[in-house]
């Protein structure tokens, strides 16, 4: 036969001819083509555990910790809050569940969930009253309430001091902590995805796009900035949480600069927006982090030089890319 017997077809176009923003399918083929990208990932990160060593299964657990302090950045951004003190939440949840435990001696049990919901009251009590400030205002003032923190826990001594709480109750088995961390990861990227999706997340986007006019429209937008607060702060004191049992010891350490800035650099690196290249992002730079550290100090200079060149090179993020190349995919049919 002729090379024009044959045509390239993309393999998403019947499905765009039919419904671009529906997405209706007529095969089992399409239905598995846009089952495939989400389906995939996380049949992968949940079976990792089980083929991993025990060093790249903490290292993995530190990855699902930033992704979720990533992931409370982008919904964050998503409403309008640039926020650069991702450190604030992480640390909050992390002495809550401490201190819940070596006072109160309250198993894991129960001082995580308290400490997630705590720490998101606490997140949103203290931003609440800077709500108003805009742009890099609000974000100074995110990076400096966990600085301040830390001081007063270093001057006054409490909660431990500069040695922090040790000795805190750990999980009975590794890969209970390991799959708390994935399911709270993915649990957290799909209901943000899904708030933002919905009427709720239509207005959070307003808010961001043209708060006066929402405003003009009878909604108080300080009390639904108030809320996000309260969402992005639990998710991040539910990592800080985490890390404080799979650790047993939580010290001033969870107010590092560290969790503020690796979550900003997983999202520029994912691609912000869509709370995948976040998670994404994050599920990059911990094991790239990690895996350098045989180089020591140089570690730091070729981790730099990656990030700066990724993002100078895509700066729509690697998820955009990813997403646009899987849709670009073609396959070779005979024309009728």
């Amino acid at each position: 036969m002729a090379e024009r017997d044959f045509r390239k077809k993309r393999l998403d176009r019947g499905i765009k001819a039919r419904s671009d923003t529906i997405f209706a399918v007529a095969s089992t083929k399409e239905i598995l083509y846009l089952l495939a990208p989400r389906f995939v990932p996380v049949a992968i990160l949940l079976l990792l555990p089980l083929f991993l060593e025990s060093y790249w299964n903490k290292v993995l657990v530190y990855a699902c910790i930033y992704g979720l302090l990533a992931l409370s950045w982008d919904f964050l951004a998503s409403c309008g809050l640039f926020s650069l003190g991702q450190s604030l939440f992480f640390g909050l949840g992390a002495y809550i569940a401490g201190a819940l435990n070596y006072y109160f001696h309250l198993p894991t049990v129960v001082t995580i969930p308290v400490a997630t919901l705590a720490g998101g009251v606490l997140c949103a009590a203290l931003l609440s009253p800077v709500m108003r400030l805009r742009g890099v205002y609000f974000a100074m003032v995110t990076l400096m309430l966990p600085l301040l923190l830390m001081k007063v826990v270093e001057t006054t001594g409490v909660f431990g001091g500069t040695h922090g709480l040790s000795s805190l109750a750990g999980f009975p088995h590794e890969m209970l902590a390991i799959y708390l961390a994935i399911i709270g990861f993915l649990v957290c990227l799909f209901l943000f995805r899904r708030i933002m999706n919905a009427d709720y997340g239509l207005i959070l986007r307003a808010i961001r796009d043209d708060d006066r006019s929402v405003m003009s429209g009878g909604i108080n937008i300080y009390w639904r900035k108030s809320q996000a607060l309260f969402i992005a702060g639990a998710a991040g004191s539910f990592a800080g949480a985490l890390m404080t049992h799979h650790y047993q010891f939580v010290g001033m350490s969870t107010f590092a600069l560290d969790y503020s800035i690796l979550p900003v650099a997983a999202v520029a690196l994912g691609g912000p927006g869509t709370f995948a290249g976040a998670a994404l992002g994050s599920m990059i730079l911990v094991p790239l982090s990690e895996a350098l550290r045989a180089l020591g100090g140089l570690r730091i200079a070729i981790y730099c030089g990656i990030l700066i060149v990724s993002i100078i090179l895509l700066p729509e993020g690697f998820f955009h890319y990813l997403a646009r190349k899987y849709h670009q995919f073609e396959r070779i049919e005979k024309i009728k």
